[in-house]
């Protein structure tokens, strides 16, 4: 079973930055793929960016340009650098590991930018 622990959420103005980051335990496998989700009261949870382990990666149009997400494998963690925050970008962000056709969730973090 694989655990995933989020940090790095809080309080930010707009304009300003965060980074985020999900260290993964339980396993010892390399996660096929990690990235961060974010979700909003009311909505879906959506995809923000993702990572393969072979360093593949793609981002939601919202936030290409501004976000960048990588990993470490050896360490199995990712990370989510956030600048240039919009309002828009409050929301509880959700780290995401995939092997195989199973997925895992951390607990959540919260993002929370002012104007």
């Amino acid at each position: 079973q694989v655990q995933l622990v989020e940090s790095g959420g809080g309080l930010v103005q707009a304009g300003g930055s965060l980074r985020l980051s999900c260290a993964a335990s339980g396993s010892r496998v390399t996660l096929d793929a990690m990235g961060w989700f974010r979700q909003t009261p009311g909505k879906q949870r959506e995809l923000v960016a993702r990572i393969t382990s072979g360093d593949s990666t793609n981002y939601a149009d919202f936030v290409k340009g501004r976000f960048t997400i990588s990993r470490d494998n050896a360490k199995n963690t990712v990370y989510l650098q956030m600048n240039s925050l919009k309002p828009e970008d409050t929301a509880v962000y959700y780290c995401n590991g995939r092997f195989r056709s199973a997925d895992f969730w951390g607990q959540g973090t919260q993002v929370t930018v002012s104007s």
